[in-house]
């Protein structure tokens, strides 16, 4: 399947080598080829799967793994934003941040924008926004900056409302804007505000040996450092954060704040450790390569012109529509977050046919709709009293058969896997989101149900 990933670098360099598109194709083909939804993934699953050493193979399939990946081990004691990207320490009477590898690796993302000469760095002032930094450039400057991968290892040892409060706010102000034809400008709210940077009543030394600490000296960086002192450090576009996930009685949950601005992924239904491929010379599956988003908002209809099984959006609007009545009025209620999600969901995807979009659909309900759903029989009730997971299942069976009639008695191709080697043959899996929702709905019969493996 045409899917969200490349399978190889040479098609992407294929890619980039048409110099004039439009606004719809430059964002379809980077998007078919690389692109994810969201650039935070929550990857659940019992200990020993591979979930962190997925995570380092996806940096090692397009950059350096020693400058694009970064693991980091979350304690048990982390409770402030201050454990993930450092704070300002007075010992010894003078001044000094004291820096962490994940600050210093976010600031190792930002050179590799630099370093493309084709990207433009600026302080702009915007419209009731004040000063933002800004990223612009055309389309086929982003092949060369590869993303970043963040692993946050056993990620919910410690409250992640806590620690990562910063970062989850921060994320959702991050603006891709694409301008008619291959010219986009992104830009991000400050994780990190210059206050920190450029610390009132703080002698020279602290801000130079800030940029020491986080390796921008040079001076080909001075133009980053200054907007950095101005406005702050946002989030790099090309930084991805992967948490792995092992839920049992020394780790915590998550509060729908966190589940709604990642995409989850039940790392055993996604990326399943099949015996009969662990050997060498076994007909084995491979993970595509990922990459970030260039998208943040769908803003108009135009933006579906690519997606072939349903460029009028009708589809989605539908599905949506049907999935949220049955949660209204619940606490699982959704809103234009998670429907903008999943326009950009299918626009990455660009579904060609009817199978292809609802294997969309039934990945999005799997990442960001049951992720969400959790509690007794009280709690998982609809507005009218009935088993909420009994009432998505049938709202489920007649979408998918509204948009697939033979549903049942086929299976949907894999989005995210292909097969090694030359083949044209097509990697499918059942159904997810409604084998899922069956483990749900007999763990519910024993009095609390839950998403998380």
């Amino acid at each position: 399947m045409s899917g969200l990933l490349s399978e190889n670098e040479t098609a992407l360099k294929e890619l980039f080598d048409v110099k004039s598109r439009n606004k719809e194709n430059a964002i379809k083909d980077f998007s078919l080829n690389t692109s994810i939804p969201k650039p935070f993934l929550l990857l659940a699953g019992i200990s020993g799967t591979g979930k962190t050493r997925f995570v380092r193979k996806q940096a090692e399939a397009r950059g350096q793994l020693s400058s694009t990946y970064c693991l980091t081990s979350v304690r048990p004691d982390w409770h402030e934003p201050s454990d993930l990207l450092g704070y300002v320490s007075r010992l010894g009477g003078h001044a000094e941040y004291i820096t962490t590898d994940v600050l210093t690796f976010m600031a190792q993302a930002w050179r590799a924008i630099v370093d493309n000469e084709n990207l433009n760095i600026e302080c702009v002032d915007s419209d009731g926004q004040g000063k933002r930094l800004v990223v612009s450039g055309e389309a086929e400057a982003l092949e060369d900056v590869p993303p970043y991968w963040l692993c946050l290892d056993e990620m919910n040892l410690a409250p992640v409302e806590q620690y990562f409060a910063d970062y989850l706010s921060v994320l959702e102000t991050r603006e891709w804007c694409w301008d008619g034809g291959d010219s986009f400008h992104y830009s991000c709210d400050a994780l990190l505000k210059p206050s920190f940077i450029q610390l009132n009543g703080a002698e020279q030394a602290y801000n130079t040996k800030l940029r020491e600490s986080l390796k921008l000296a040079d001076s080909k960086y001075d133009d980053l450092w200054h907007c950095f002192c101005e406005y702050g450090l946002p989030i790099p576009f090309n930084l991805i954060v992967a948490g792995t996930v092992n839920m049992d009685e020394t780790t915590h949950g998550f509060s729908r704040k966190v589940i709604d601005r990642a995409m989850s992924f039940d790392f055993g239904e996604f990326f399943p450790n099949e015996i009969d491929e662990f050997f060498e010379g076994d007909k084995k599956k491979s993970v595509n390569t990922l990459s970030y988003p260039i998208l943040s908002h769908v803003r108009n209809i135009e933006e579906f012109s690519a997606v072939e099984a349903d460029s009028d959006a009708n589809k989605t609007k539908a599905f949506f529509k049907a999935i949220n009545n049955v949660l209204k009025n619940t606490p699982f209620e959704l809103a234009f977050r998670a429907f903008n999600e999943l326009c950009l969901s299918v626009i990455c995807f660009a579904p060609k046919t009817d199978t292809e979009l609802a294997a969309v659909f039934d990945d999005y309900l799997m990442c960001k709709v049951l992720p969400r759903i959790e509690g007794d029989e009280d709690k998982v009730r609809t507005s009218q009293g009935h088993n909420l997971l009994e009432q998505l299942t049938e709202v489920l069976q007649e979408q998918l058969t509204a948009i697939l009639p033979n549903h049942e008695s086929i299976s949907r191709p894999d989005l995210l896997r292909h097969f090694e080697g030359e083949t044209e043959e097509k990697v499918v899996v059942e159904w997810r989101s409604e084998k899922k929702l069956k483990a749900m709905t007999a763990q519910l019969n024993n009095g609390f149900c839950s998403f998380w493996p």
